[in-house]
């Protein structure tokens, strides 16, 4: 049997929002920041197509899932669709800005291509890999006060809608491959989500290196220095990816579940300013 640790009270509301329309979107628009604004517009660039990737990996495994997960998977699959779209929005503006982005659209869909014909239930790995990610991600931007300072309100508005939704649904691809799963065994399964997301990993933050530095040679930043402050950016301060080790290192863990973390009360004071936002016939798990 599928051990089910997703919180049975846990409600996933896709809040229909959209952000930006019209605005002119300044060229860092992060405090400012260019070291930081290439983060976030390299890590943007990839989720039109990633989170309908996400989709896909799921909802080819939604037949035959428990009432309750098929619940959540609709409610996941109408929250990736709007995150999508808001992030196309988003990205027009990133180009509207000066920035040429094609280049990183373009290995977005490369690396997608490999994804085609091989099992399915690989995806849906890498899936639930990436979702670690979005997840984590999404309780420090939710939970560090200090984290958006003096950013554009709008566009903190937009990152915060996209974190509450990701912890919401934090669990979906994980029980959806706990059931697709079930009749592995245990030893089977960790060995399998261990390899796949130190892959993951690898070719994640890679990209996202490599992004960084596209971007930031179109501000003049670029060589060792450019290197080194994103180094920093990363490890130093505000050490974006060294404040996310122990949340992602928790993914190895024996009988490790999204879940085991409960971050609700993130959700509870972030989602205060959407409440009506709720779309009609929101999903109760």
């Amino acid at each position: 049997m599928t051990r089910e640790k997703t919180p049975a009270d846990l409600t996933i509301t896709p809040r229909d929002r959209r952000f930006g329309r019209g605005m002119t979107q300044s060229r860092w628009w992060m405090r400012g920041d260019p070291i930081a604004t290439a983060f976030y517009n390299a890590l943007s660039v990839t989720f039109p197509r990633g989170e309908a990737f996400f989709v896909e990996s799921v909802r080819a495994f939604r037949d035959g899932v428990p009432p309750k997960l098929e619940r959540e998977i609709n409610a996941f699959i109408k929250q990736e669709v709007m995150h999508s779209r808001e992030h196309v929005s988003f990205n027009k503006r990133v180009a509207e800005a000066g920035y040429e982005i094609g280049h990183l659209e373009d290995v977005v869909i490369e690396s997608l291509e490999l994804t085609k014909g091989r099992p399915q239930i690989l995806n849906l790995a890498v899936t639930m890999a990436l979702e670690h990610y979005t997840a984590i991600m999404a309780q420090r931007m939710l939970g560090d006060i200090d984290y958006w300072k003096d950013a554009d309100p709008e566009l903190v508005a937009m990152w915060k809608w996209h974190a509450i939704e990701e912890i919401e649904h934090k669990g979906v691809a994980y029980d959806t491959w706990l059931h697709a799963t079930r009749d592995w065994s245990r030893w089977q399964r960790w060995r399998v989500k261990t390899i796949m997301m130190l892959l993951v990993s690898k070719e994640f933050w890679k990209k996202r290196f490599q992004g960084m530095l596209y971007l930031l040679k179109q501000d003049g930043i670029e060589g060792p220095g450019a290197w080194a402050r994103i180094l920093w950016f990363w490890f130093g301060r505000p050490g974006v990816v060294r404040k996310l080790i122990p949340a992602w290192s928790a993914f190895f863990l024996p009988g490790f579940h999204p879940w085991n973390h409960d971050d609700r009360k993130l959700i509870a004071l972030a989602d205060s300013d959407y409440t009506d936002a709720v779309m009609p016939g929101a999903v109760a798990a």
